[in-house]
C-alpha cells in the first residue's frame, strides 16, 4: 500500500511525463502526434532542400536573384496576407520555377486555438495562394513549428503535408557568417533547411543575413556533391 509521499511522487512524475509528451507533440520537429509531419528526405541521396518562410515581401526579389545566379530551386512557405499584399512578387516566385507551401494566413501561433480557427488560418492562405499564383500548395509549415489539436484534420481537408525542418537557420537573428557555418556543419543527405525571406508579416524586412548565407553556402555544398531541390523533388508523394 502506498503512503501519501509515494502517491504524491507518482502523481508528480506522471504530470511531468504528460507535460514532456505534450511539449514534444507541439514543438518537436519529428513529432506526428497532432498532425503528420516530415523533417527530412532520403538519407541515401545527396539532395538538400532550401525552404524560405514568411514571404513574399519586398525583400524576396533580391533572394530570387541569388537563387537564379546559382541556378537552384527552393520552396517558399507563404503567408496568405503577404501574398495578397505582394501578388506580383508571389507570381514571380512561381515564374522562377520555385515550389510553394502554405504558412498560414497571419503567421500567428496555432496553440490554444480551436480546430475551426486553425482550419481558417490554413484555408484562407491556401485560397489566396491559389487565386494569386494559380498553384495549390501541397506543403504546410506551422509558424514557429507549433502544432495543435485540429491541425491534423485541417491538413487532411486541404490536402496538405506538414513539413518542419532538419536544420533551422536562425537567420532572423544571427549574422550571415554564423548562419552559414551552421548550415555547412549540419548539411546531410536529405536535409531540409528552414530560412526566411520575411520576418512575420513585415512588408520590407532586412534579410541580408539570409541572402549572404545562401550565397556562401550553396557553391560550397555543390562542390561537396550536393544538389539543391524543391520539396516536391525531395519528398515525392
Amino acid at each position: 500500500m502506498f503512503d501519501g509521499a509515494t502517491i504524491t511522487g507518482l502523481a508528480t512524475a506522471g504530470a511531468a511525463s504528460a507535460a514532456g509528451l505534450m511539449t514534444y507533440a507541439v514543438r518537436a520537429r519529428s513529432a506526428g502526434l497532432l498532425a503528420p509531419s516530415v523533417y527530412r528526405g532520403d538519407p541515401n541521396k545527396p539532395l538538400i532542400a532550401l525552404t524560405f518562410d514568411d514571404g513574399p515581401t519586398m525583400s524576396t526579389p533580391a533572394l530570387l536573384e541569388v537563387l537564379a545566379d546559382h541556378d537552384i530551386k527552393a520552396t517558399f512557405f507563404m503567408c496568405g496576407r503577404n501574398v495578397r499584399r505582394f501578388p506580383e512578387i508571389a507570381r514571380d516566385v512561381v515564374a522562377a520555377g520555385h515550389d510553394l507551401g502554405n504558412h498560414t494566413e497571419s503567421h500567428g501561433y496555432l496553440h490554444f486555438r480551436s480546430p475551426d480557427a486553425i482550419y481558417r488560418e490554413l484555408a484562407m492562405a491556401q485560397q489566396s495562394i491559389r487565386t494569386v499564383t494559380g498553384c495549390r500548395p501541397r506543403w504546410f509549415r506551422p509558424p514557429y513549428g507549433v502544432r495543435w489539436f485540429g491541425l491534423r484534420g485541417a491538413q487532411q481537408k486541404l490536402g496538405l503535408t506538414g513539413v518542419t525542418w532538419t536544420v533551422i537557420g536562425r537567420d532572423w537573428k544571427w549574422s550571415s557568417t554564423r548562419v552559414a557555418r551552421l548550415m555547412l556543419n549540419r548539411a546531410r543527405n536529405g536535409a531540409i533547411f528552414c530560412l526566411h525571406d520575411g520576418r512575420g508579416i513585415l512588408p520590407t524586412p532586412d534579410i541580408r543575413a539570409t541572402i549572404e548565407a545562401v550565397d556562401t553556402v550553396v557553391p560550397r555544398l555543390k562542390a561537396a556533391g550536393y544538389q539543391f531541390v524543391t520539396l516536391t523533388e525531395l519528398l515525392p508523394l
